[in-house]
C-alpha cells in the first residue's frame, strides 16, 4: 500500500505530526515498533490496581497550540494543575514552593530575605524571556549547510521574535544559554536549599555537572511551559501521561491516520538522493512519498539508514552526537502517604504540600556529588530524587486510600564500570534510591506494596532512546537550535529528499511538548510540492 507520509514511531511527537499532516488531507501511516503507542508518554498498570505514568510523568511543556489544533480536550485530555510547585526536604528543614510566585517568595524569606527579593526578580525575568523563547521554540531553525537566501522566511521569523525582546532580557538570555546552572544560581542566591532546588532544573535528564557550561539553559527549558494556560505551571494528566497520547491517537484516527503497532522499521528504501518508503522487520514494504522519523537521530542514522549511505562529515557528526541523560525511573505503590521528617511540625496540610514535586537535592554540592559518584561508581550514592504522588490529584490511579508515587532520579550512567550490566545492578540501584528516601521519611519502605524499575538500559531497550537519554540527546549549546541534532540537519529536513526528523532529537528538544512533531509537519506541508511529485 502507498501513502503520502510514513511516520517512524508513534510517540507523542509522531502522533502530533500525524494529526497536522492528516488535517491537510494527506494519507498518513504510523509504524510503531512496540505493541503500544505513546513512546515515553504511556500509563501502565505496574501492579494489580495501581497505574502510573511509566516514563514522563508531569505536564507543562505540552504546547497550547498543539492542544488546540489537535482538539485534545475534545478527545478526552484533562490536565489537573498542581497547587504546590515543589517542596525540597533536607533533614528537619524543608523549602516549600507554592505555585503562586508571591507565596513562594514568603516561603523563601524564611531562609533568606535577600533570596526572596532576588527570586521575585528572577521569576519576572524568566517569565519575560519565556514568551519569546516559546515562540522561538515554535519556529524553524536555519540550516547551516543551506543557502541563507533559501531560508530567508524562517530566518526572518526567528529574527523578528528575538527583535521584540527587550535589550536587558537579551543579556539575561545570553547568560542562560551559556552559563552553568551552578555559576548562574550562585550569582543570584545565598541559601543552599533554594539553589539546590533550582539547580535540579538544570540537571534533570542532563548527565552533566551543575558547573558544566550551558546547563543553565535546561533551567529555562523547564520554565517556559504552561499548564491550563498558566505560565510556568505544572500539572498531571488525568489517567497518567498515556492520556495525552491516547487523545492524540484518537485525534489522528479521526482524521484518517492509519496507526500500526508491532511494525518495526528495519531499513529505508533509498532511490538516489531521495527516500521512497520503508521496509519493516517482517519484510513488508511501505511505499511513501515522504517519511517523518519520530525516533532518536542515531536510530534513524546508523540503524535504519546505514552510515555508509551518508556523507562522511554528516556521518561523523551523527556518531559524535551525545546522548545520555543519567536518569533512573521508578514507580512505587504505597499503602499510605510517606511521612517526611521535615513536615512533622508543619501547619500546612501534607496533602497540599505533597501534591507538587517532593525533592531530595539540598544544595548544588549535593547535585555535584551525585554526578561525581556516577562518574566514579556508575550511580550516585545519594541520588538526586524528584518524587510526585499523582493520586493526590487523581484517585483513579490506585485503590481507595492507597497511592502511587513516581521517582525520577539522577545520576546513573548508561554504561557501568568494569563491564557490569544493569540487568544485574538494577535492584541494587533501586535500593539506593529507596534507602535515600527512607532517610527523609522513616517507614517509607514499609509502606511499599510493589514497584516498577526502569534503569538507563531499560529506557534504551524499551524506547530506543540511545544512552537511555529521555531527551533524545543532550540539551547543551552545541546540540540546540541550528545545531540540533547536528549542523546540516537542524531545520527538520534531513540529507535525503522527502526525509524529515520530528522527534525530540530535533528543535526544540526533549520534554512532552509536541513541538518537534508540529514544526516538522509544518515544514513538510510547506515543502509538499517538492516531495509529492
Amino acid at each position: 500500500m502507498s501513502y503520502d507520509v510514513a511516520i517512524i514511531g508513534a510517540g507523542h511527537n509522531g502522533l502530533t505530526a500525524a494529526g497536522y499532516l492528516a488535517a491537510k488531507g494527506l494519507k498518513v501511516v504510523m509504524l510503531e515498533r512496540r505493541d503500544v503507542i505513546g513512546g515515553a508518554a504511556v500509563t501502565t498498570e505496574f501492579s494489580p490496581g495501581y497505574r502510573n505514568s511509566e516514563f514522563s510523568y508531569v505536564v507543562s511543556l505540552l504546547d497550547q497550540l498543539v492542544i488546540r489544533d489537535l482538539e485534545l480536550s475534545q478527545f478526552g485530555l484533562e490536565v489537573i494543575t498542581r497547587e504546590g510547585s515543589s517542596i525540597t526536604v533536607d533533614g528537619k528543614d524543608a523549602l516549600w514552593m507554592p505555585s503562586k510566585a508571591e507565596d513562594a517568595v514568603k516561603e523563601i524569606a524564611k531562609f533568606s530575605k535577600s533570596d526572596a527579593e532576588q527570586y521575585q526578580r528572577l521569576d519576572e525575568i524568566l517569565d519575560g524571556i519565556s514568551e519569546d523563547v516559546r515562540n522561538l521554540m515554535r519556529s524553524t531553525p536555519y540550516n547551516l549547510t543551506q543557502s541563507l537566501f533559501s531560508q530567508i522566511s524562517d530566518m526572518w521569523k526567528s529574527g523578528r521574535i528575538m527583535s521584540k525582546m527587550p535589550l536587558e532580557l537579551r543579556a539575561h538570555l545570553a547568560e542562560l544559554m551559556t552559563k552553568s546552572v551552578g555559576d548562574y544560581l550562585n550569582g543570584w542566591f545565598e541559601s543552599d536549599i533554594l539553589k539546590g532546588t533550582m539547580a535540579y532544573s538544570g540537571s534533570v535528564g542532563n548527565f552533566a555537572s551543575p558547573y558544566h557550561p550551558s546547563t543553565a539553559y535546561v533551567l529555562l527549558h523547564h520554565h517556559f511551559g504552561q499548564a491550563n494556560g498558566k505560565n510556568g505551571a505544572w500539572g498531571h494528566a488525568k489517567g497518567g501521561m498515556g492520556a495525552i497520547t491516547q487523545a492524540m491517537a484518537k485525534s489522528a484516527q479521526a482524521r484518517g491516520v492509519d496507526i500500526r503497532t508491532d511494525a518495526e522499521v528495519d531499513s529505508a528504501i533509498i532511490d538516489g538522493d531521495r527516500i521512497r518508503g520503508l521496509k519493516l522487520r517482517n519484510g513488508d514494504e511501505i511505499k511513501a512519498k515522504a517519511v517523518l522519523a519520530n525516533c532518536h537521530p542515531q536510530i534513524l542514522f546508523g540503524r535504519i539508514i546505514k552510515h555508509e549511505q551518508l556523507a562522511a562529515d554528516f556521518s561523523r557528526r551523527i556518531k559524535g552526537y551525545r546522548s545520555e541523560s543519567g536518569s533512573f525511573r521508578m514507580n512505587v505503590a504505597l499503602k499510605e502517604l510517606p511521612q517526611f521528617t521535615a513536615l512533622k511540625n508543619s501547619k500546612t496540610a501534607p496533602e497540599l504540600m505533597l501534591n507538587g514535586s517532593v525533592n531530595i537535592m539540598s544544595s548544588i554540592p549535593y547535585v555535584e556529588q551525585a554526578w561525581r559518584d556516577a562518574m566514579d561508581h556508575g550511580w550516585a550514592r545519594e541520588p538526586v530524587i524528584e518524587m510526585c504522588i499523582p493520586t493526590l490529584l487523581d484517585d483513579s490511579l490506585a485503590p481507595s486510600g492507597h497511592h502511587v508515587m513516581s521517582l525520577f532520579c539522577q545520576h546513573f550512567r548508561r554504561e557501568l564500570p568494569d563491564g557490569r550490566s544493569w540487568d544485574d545492578a538494577r535492584d541494587e540501584a533501586a535500593d539506593t534510591v529507596l534507602d535515600t528516601v527512607e532517610k527523609h521519611a522513616p517507614g517509607f519502605r514499609a509502606s511499599i506494596i510493589d514497584n516498577q524499575i526502569n534503569s538507563p538500559l531499560d529506557i534504551e531497550r524499551k524506547l530506543n532512546m540511545i544512552g537511555g537519554d529521555i531527551f533524545h540527546g543532550s540539551l547543551h549549546a552545541d546540540q540546540l537550535y541550528a545545531m540540533r541534532p547536528v549542523a546540516g540537519a537542524a531545520n527538520y529536513r534531513m540529507p535525503f529528499k522527502g526525509l524529515y526528523l520530528g522527534g525530540s532529537g530535533s528543535h526544540p528538544g526533549g520534554g512532552v511538548s509536541g513541538l518537534p512533531g508540529r514544526n516538522a509537519a509544518l515544514a513538510m506541508i510547506k515543502d509538499r510540492k517538492q516531495w509529492a511529485s
